[in-house]
């Protein structure tokens, strides 16, 4: 018997994203959008789309996920972000999978999906930015998000998990000026969380130690060692930048653990 297949959103002003990627899922049983209150056409567009939309304030990454995953009603749930498509090919392993015709439920209880990233104007398929696998498909109520999540945080699953083998592509970041501001606000979220699991001296240490060190190493072990070069111009500006990134949210962490404040986003 055919399973059903609940995605779950959140949203928040994604009218030039939610298109092409409700487009990719309007063949699934059910789709949930939780907004935290857009003010450009995100509703109306969900709608017009035929999924469920409900408001709920923003409450952190892994809260506001949880919200839309406790609304979804079917049997298994696809969670996907505002700007990620799935490919034909992924479209229709999941159908398959889901299908169960020889009568079997699918083999595990969460799938592991690889997604291809447009950085830049370039798909990055080197320096560890690709299979860059997420697990967004599971049974109703067999995985969420732990409340104080990160954006960049995986659903927390026990038991054995499966890989889907074709790409989410992910419509990550079109130009730098959206990178950087990205980058900057994820940095400050992280660098809270680092702040909350570590307060001593030895933590403070750590953490002017990484804000030095690590992305240094970060760079050289991704852009050589894991061949980002290959990605061409986009490629260098992409690890030069990450490697910032890395810096940011230690530093960050830093600051706050000499009591310095919240970091600047």
């Amino acid at each position: 018997m055919r399973k059903t297949l609940s995605v779950a959103m959140i949203a928040m002003n994604e009218e030039a994203n939610l298109p092409r990627t409700l487009e990719s899922v309007r063949w699934t049983d059910e789709i949930v959008v939780v907004d935290s209150g857009s003010r450009d056409r995100t509703i109306e567009i969900a709608q017009s789309f035929g999924a469920k939309t409900f408001y709920h304030a923003i409450a952190g990454h892994g809260a506001q996920k949880n919200v839309a995953l406790d609304l979804c009603t079917s049997d298994w749930i696809l969670l996907l972000d505002a700007d990620e498509v799935l490919s034909p090919g992924l479209q229709d392993e999941i159908r398959r999978l889901l299908a169960c015709d020889d009568g079997r439920e699918p083999r595990y209880g969460a799938y592991w999906i690889p997604r291809l990233n447009l950085i830049f104007g370039r798909w990055m398929r080197h320096g560890g930015f690709y299979p860059d696998r997420k697990l967004r498909l599971f049974r109703r109520g067999a995985a969420r998000l732990s409340e104080e999540a990160s954006p960049h945080s995986t659903p927390q699953f026990q038991g054995p998990r499966g890989k889907l083998k074709h790409d989410m592509l992910h419509y990550a970041y079109p130009d730098l000026d959206r990178y950087l501001e990205h980058m900057n606000r994820y940095s400050s979220e992280i660098a809270q969380l680092l702040h909350r699991k570590g307060r001593d001296s030895k933590s403070l240490r750590a953490f002017l130690w990484n804000a030095v060190l690590n992305p240094a190493a970060t760079f050289v072990y991704n852009y050589f060692f894991r061949l980002g070069f290959l990605d061409g111009r986009e490629g260098l500006l992409l690890h030069l930048n990450h490697s910032v990134y890395i810096h940011w949210k230690y530093a960050k962490a830093w600051r706050l653990a000499r009591g310095a404040g919240s970091p600047a986003r």
